[in-house]
This record gives C-alpha cells, sequence and structure tokens, in this order.
C-alpha cells in the first residue's frame, strides 16, 4: 500500500510540473479508462473467489472442532452412563484421553506450538520433567522434498530421509499430564500421529470392558464408533491444513491486483491531480485487504479459530464439571415414589 501510494504522489507532482512546462507530454502520460474497465471484472472474480474458497476451509475448519466438542461430551456421557460397567479407574482413562485428544490434534496442525529445540541453550531444560520427542507434523502435499524422498524410496527402495530435529516439553503441562500413566505418555510421545495414538488407546480401553447384563456388544460398538468419529476428524484437519491454496492461483491473483494498482494513476490523474496518492491509498487498501483476508483464513488453524478455547472447552466438559454432571446420572427414585403416594392420597389429593 505504501508503494502504490508513494508511486501515485509522484506521478501526480510530476504530472503537476509538466502541465506547466510540456502539456504534450503530460498529455501522454494518460491511458484511457476502458482497459481497466474491462480489468476490473476478471479481477473482481480472482478476488471473490479465493475469497469464498477460503472462507468455506475457515468454516470447514469450524465444523470440524464442533464436531470434535460434540462427539468428546456425547463419549463422555456414555463412560459416564455405563461407570458401573465400564470401572472407576478405567473411566477415567478414558477421560483423560477424550480430554488430550483435542490438544494434541492441535499441537499436529499447529506445529511447534509448544516444543522447545533440544540444542537450544536459552531454554533451560529440566530433565527430570522434561520429555523428549519429535515434532508431530504432517507433509504438505506441495512439498517438493518430500515427494522427492518419496519417490527415491519407490524407485531404489532405499530410505534417504533427513534427520529430524529433537525437542522437550514439560511433561507437567497440558496435554502431556493428561495421559494417564507415565507409560502411555512415553509410547504417546514416540509415535509419529499422536492424536491417532489416542484414538488406538482409546478403542484398545473400550474393547476390554466386559460382558454384562447391561453393557453388552451394542454398547461397546457405539462407544467405538464415536471414536471413529474423532478419527475422522484428524484428517479432516489434516486436509484443510495440508492441501494449499495452488500456488499458481495465489500468484496470478497477486500478479494482476499489482498490475492494476500500479498502471491505475495514469488513469486517475489527469482528473483527480495531488488527490491521486490519497485515491490510490484507500483503493489499494481495499484491494490488498481482500486479497490478504482470504489468505489469512485459508488455513483457520493458524490463529482465525482460537483452538484453545476450543479444547479447554472439552476438557472443562469432560472433567472439570465432572462432579456436577455425575449427580444427572443418579436418579432418586424413592423420593419420585413418595412424591406419587402423597399426590395419590386422599388428603393430599
Amino acid at each position: 500500500v505504501i508503494a502504490m501510494t508513494s508511486c501515485a504522489t509522484f506521478l501526480s507532482i510530476w504530472h503537476a510540473k509538466l502541465l506547466l512546462k510540456n502539456p504534450l507530454a503530460a498529455q501522454r502520460m494518460h491511458i484511457p479508462l476502458a482497459p481497466h474497465s474491462l480489468m476490473i471484472n476478471a479481477l473482481g472474480l480472482l478476488l471473490v473467489f479465493r475469497t469464498n474458497s477460503a472462507y468455506q476451509r475457515f468454516a470447514e475448519g469450524r465444523v470440524i472442532w464442533e464436531r470434535i466438542v460434540n462427539t468428546a461430551r456425547d463419549l463422555s456421557r456414555m463412560v459416564l452412563l455405563y461407570d458401573a460397567e465400564i470401572g472407576a479407574d478405567k473411566r477415567r482413562r478414558i477421560q483423560k484421553l477424550i480430554v488430550a485428544f483435542p490438544y494434541l490434534l492441535r499441537h499436529r496442525i499447529r506445529p511447534n506450538l509448544i516444543l522447545r529445540r533440544l540444542d537450544d541453550p536459552s531454554e533451560p531444560r529440566d530433565p527430570h520433567n522434561s520429555i523428549l520427542l519429535y515434532p508431530d507434523t504432517g507433509t504438505y502435499d506441495n512439498d517438493p522434498e518430500a515427494a522427492v524422498l518419496a519417490q527415491t524410496e519407490e524407485v531404489t527402495g532405499r530410505s534417504r530421509r533427513k534427520q529430524r530435529t529433537l525437542y522437550w516439553v514439560d511433561k507437567r503441562a497440558l496435554p502431556w499430564r493428561l495421559l494417564p500413566t507415565p507409560e502411555a505418555l512415553e509410547k504417546c510421545t514416540r509415535a509419529q500421529n499422536r492424536p491417532l495414538w489416542v484414538c488406538d488407546r482409546l478403542a484398545a480401553e473400550i474393547r476390554q470392558v466386559p460382558d454384562s447384563d447391561s453393557f453388552s456388544a451394542r454398547e461397546r460398538l457405539m462407544l467405538l464408533s464415536l471414536t471413529n468419529t474423532l478419527s475422522q476428524c484428524i484428517g479432516g484437519a489434516e486436509r484443510i491444513h495440508q492441501t494449499v491454496v495452488p500456488l499458481n492461483y495465489a500468484r496470478h491473483t497477486l500478479r494482476a491486483l499489482t498490475i492494476w494498482l500500479f498502471s491505475l494513476p495514469f488513469v486517475l490523474v489527469k482528473d483527480l491531480g495531488y488527490l491521486t496518492g490519497p485515491t490510490l491509498f484507500i483503493v489499494s487498501w481495499l484491494l490488498f485487504g481482500v486479497y490478504e483476508i482470504g489468505y489469512n483464513i485459508e488455513d483457520p488453524f493458524q490463529g482465525s479459530l482460537r483452538l484453545s478455547i476450543l479444547c479447554d472447552t472439552v476438557r472443562r466438559d469432560v472433567l472439570g464439571d465432572e462432579s456436577t454432571r455425575g449427580s444427572a446420572f443418579v436418579l432418586d427414585d424413592k423420593a419420585v415414589d413418595e412424591e406419587r403416594d402423597v399426590d395419590a392420597s386422599p388428603n393430599g389429593a
């Protein structure tokens, strides 16, 4: 915007001086309005299509996280409903895994969110309360280096993968303290896809619930179907995060917008004079702002969506409000029966 405004201001001053010294040269600086009028339609389609496609990705990302929140609540309700059959210890482990899932998924689609490099001297590490791990990141579909490595391994059979940087995290922080056991924490940190590991552990915990009169294969399959929903949300979030908008399309839109704005002062300077600079400031700010909005929301997980709030919502609903929610599953049948007896008695009538 500053570059566009500066060029337009310089052009307007130059044009005013040429009008005094060489009016013919000043007249030759003008460009007809027709080419810009024809080009603005195509440029508007490019900007609108890009912004609409980016907003569609933003809305889909919010729907995915809404499904995560709803599924976590449903799964928590089911394990509380069958608390006696599942057992208090197993039920508590399942609840912690449910709460850890959205945090681990957020770390996967926002790489290096809280990771600290092992070789960074500015971050002192407490060996007793920290754990080492590799970053849990998914490969972008347009990563040329990953494509070359994959093709080399397919053709030659030899793996030439680069050595990954080792990081560390404080295991007392979220979500690491939510993992039910130290063994589960160690195994989860070694996994390349940690939210998927949580789904697998959830399925294993549910499978080990013994059959009883009130808990059969039907209830087990219902719990496993909710776990499958969480697993599908991983793929949906990865699809948005790892599939970028085609680079050629983004570049073409920006090039067309830049050319149109750079040539616009030659159309306006004849009629606006010294107002050409302020006019270009407003026009370029509006158009570049539309382009920037589309760029910022095409991957909503990088800040457009406040994922930390959604993760805390799951933690509050599943663990934080456990005592209050648990009272909903205790039916006071005796009090209900006494109230019915009073209503049915003659005095009560």
